[in-house]
């Protein structure tokens, strides 16, 4: 759900009251246990659930620093709005953190909740490879399920559940509910069907978020208090119902080859059926200790990417003085024309990790004054916080005698991540799925006349109910006024009224049509021109090689895109981008290739006003990327008149305000007599 960064408003403190009656509604959704001072529990550390005292139990599920935020995000391929509540956070020794998320008055824990906090809610396994998967946003499906049966007994339908991998079996990586009761499984060998649905896993947005603004906390290898063993009875008994027929041995040595077994064996198929839509290879395939990228090989990787951007353009443009770039250039374009298709990005995983933000840097502003401290290029500040490019020193020895390596191809999965393509950076940002990308479009605006204007229609043998693009009205109103002989005789240009016209058209809606009636006449550009202004307006955007007929024309004027620039927090610009569903256009593939190409964050929104059956999403892209936006929208088809832009980061000019009549008066009095 949290894949894409949810737009949180700001927080707010939670009253001690609130607070008691939260904690509450946790322990008792969730069935925490409160020892007794008969039992003579003891806390065995801070982290442990099982306190002396109710107030302890509070604490370490929501402690008293915690603060409160309303959120909106979208969720499924619908992009339907999601809102809720996050409850933010601070444990003794850590980092402010989002601890509890709040969905349809259901209380979901975070990892940082579930790392503090053992078995508040039930641990069920699954093979790294699968959690891989769900650490993308896929649900776990039914034979994904390992270390069972038999299941946890609070893990019914409906219920929250941590989900962990085998190799790492105490520590809680993804968050979700259960789709079915799991509980009651007695196999999950050929079983279909989703098991949990993910709300939340380690990398997502949520677990990013955090006060700093850096990344979120790493997870830890290892956790004490959580029940990794509580299953292994059933994965015993599932190992002791394998039969071995000795007779059937040669050797009389008797077992199994385990590898070949699982390798050649059909029903083992089922192992890459764990993650809905996912069609894997075997395990031995998967490579399943990546190693994490640290700061100063990321640093090294986006320097040599810079490298190699600039290498490429002198030598792809060794012609052109400037090698194809024009200066001066923005930080988001040295970015993502310079970097980003030169990151040799070939995993997902990598391309995660390999994010400026994770650099020493974090953002493109201080990157480039890095690269100015070593002669690389020339850079100045703007107004705004924004810094430009001026010159690149191509003549450099390091630029050079750089040495090429290889990149990913554009159609692999690393390209698409925003890595590899060798230069293309526009391309390789580009989602394959988006089918808006180079197709034509044709903005027609029709008429359809109104009912008085019938007359007029009929003797021209038309319909008045059709609809007509103004070049076919001319040829209809000419033909009406020859037939009934309604051209002047002195003058080709004017027209005399009949009462038709005169009652239809010119029927007192503007001041001058009492004259022109008593008149008797008018120029017959004029009255094609009011007839037009009588029809009813309506208007059809064609795709491609449609026509006016396979398309439903509908009222009112030709809508626009709007592009509005804002200022947010002070000095900070955001564009934002509406009404690209009419022109064909999905929002959200388009928020992906705007937050590549600008390396910059988007998000996607219901537009406010617009109404929930039929809702206009708002594409929101952080600083002022305007002309990028249209570049975008211009690969799509759409003509840049059919945008609208709206600046609001340009202050009003304060008017000067003369003294008054009076003062004014007595101030040239006092000048006059000094003089």
């Amino acid at each position: 759900m949290f894949k894409k960064k949810p737009n949180i408003k700001p927080l707010s403190p939670l009253r001690s009251s609130d607070r008691r009656r939260i904690a509450d509604q946790i322990i008792a959704d969730l069935g925490v246990t409160i020892p007794s001072e008969e039992d003579g529990a003891k806390p065995k550390n801070g982290n442990d659930v099982a306190a002396v005292n109710i107030g302890a139990i509070r604490n370490t599920l929501l402690p008293e620093n915690s603060l409160s935020a309303r959120f909106t995000t979208t969720a499924g391929k619908d992009l339907k709005q999601v809102s809720g509540t996050v409850y933010v956070g601070t444990h003794p020794g850590e980092e402010q953190r989002v601890l509890w998320i709040k969905l349809e008055e259901r209380l979901i824990p975070t990892v940082y909740t579930l790392w503090r906090n053992p078995m508040i809610v039930p641990l069920l396994h699954t093979p790294d490879v699968v959690l891989q998967k769900l650490r993308g946003g896929a649900d776990l499906m039914t034979p994904g399920l390992a270390r069972g049966p038999p299941f946890p007994p609070k893990a019914t339908q409906g219920s929250v559940v941590a989900i962990a991998s085998l190799e790492r079996p105490s520590v809680p990586m993804v968050v979700g509910m259960c789709e079915i009761d799991v509980a009651s499984l007695q196999e999950v060998r050929g079983a279909k069907g989703h098991a949990v649905r993910g709300e939340h896993w380690y990398g997502d947005e949520i677990w990013a978020w955090g006060a700093g603004g850096g990344a979120g906390s790493q997870a830890p290898m290892e956790l004490q208090g959580w029940e990794v063993n509580a299953s292994v009875s059933g994965l015993t008994e599932r190992m002791d119902s394998v039969a071995v027929d000795e007779s059937d041995d040669e050797s009389g040595q008797g077992g199994v080859s385990i590898h070949q077994d699982v390798i050649e064996d059909p029903k083992t198929l089922e192992r890459n059926h764990f993650v809905e839509g996912e069609e894997g290879k075997p395990y031995e395939e998967v490579e399943e200790n990546q190693k994490e990228f640290s700061t100063k090989e990321i640093d090294d990787t986006f320097w040599k990417a810079f490298l190699y951007g600039v290498y490429h353009f002198r030598s792809t443009n060794k012609s052109d003085p400037h090698h194809g770039l024009k200066f001066p250039v923005n930080q988001s374009a040295v970015i993502s024309n310079l970097v980003l298709p030169f990151l040799p990005i070939t995993t997902s995983a990598q391309a995660a990790s390999l994010n400026i933000k994770k650099t020493s840097w974090k953002n493109a502003r201080k990157f480039i004054k890095a690269l100015e401290k070593a002669r690389l290029l020339k850079s100045k500040d703007r107004d705004g916080g924004e810094c430009v490019v001026l010159d690149i020193d191509f003549e450099d020895p390091t630029i050079t005698g750089f040495m090429p390596y290889k990149l990913p191809k554009k159609d692999t999965t690393g390209a698409e991540c925003g890595g590899g393509g060798g230069g293309k950076a526009v391309t390789a940002g580009i989602s394959p799925s988006d089918d808006s990308i180079g197709q034509k479009l044709k903005k027609v605006e029709l008429y359809r006349p109104k009912e008085q204007l019938a007359p007029i229609f009929a003797d021209a043998n038309a319909s008045h109910h059709a609809f007509y693009l103004p070049t076919e009205l001319r040829p209809i109103i000419t033909s009406y006024i020859e037939s009934e002989k309604l051209i002047s005789d002195t003058n080709k240009k004017l027209v005399h009224l009949d009462p038709i016209l005169a009652n239809a058209v010119f029927d007192g809606t503007t001041a001058l049509d009492s004259e022109v009636v008593a008149k008797g006449s008018v120029p017959r550009d004029v009255l094609i021109d009011r007839i037009l202004k009588s029809c009813s307006p309506f208007w059809v955007i064609l795709r491609n090689d449609a026509s006016r007929d396979q398309v439903k024309a509908k009222p009112g004027q030709a809508p626009k895109i709007y592009i509005t620039l804002e200022t947010r927090s002070g000095n900070k610009t955001v564009t934002k981008l509406s009404g690209v569903e009419t022109f064909y256009i999905p929002p959200q593939p388009l928020a992906d290739e705007l937050q590549k190409s600008c390396a910059s964050s988007t998000s996607v929104n219901q537009l406010a006003g617009s109404s929930p059956k039929k809702p206009v999403m708002e594409v929101m892209v952080q600083g002022p990327q305007k002309e990028a936006v249209i570049k975008a929208l211009e690969r799509r088809g759409v003509n840049r008149q059919w945008v609208e832009v709206m600046d609001k980061t340009k202050g009003k000019k304060k008017k000067i305000l003369s003294p008054p009549r009076p003062l004014r008066h007595s101030l040239i009095r006092l000048v006059s007599a000094a003089l």
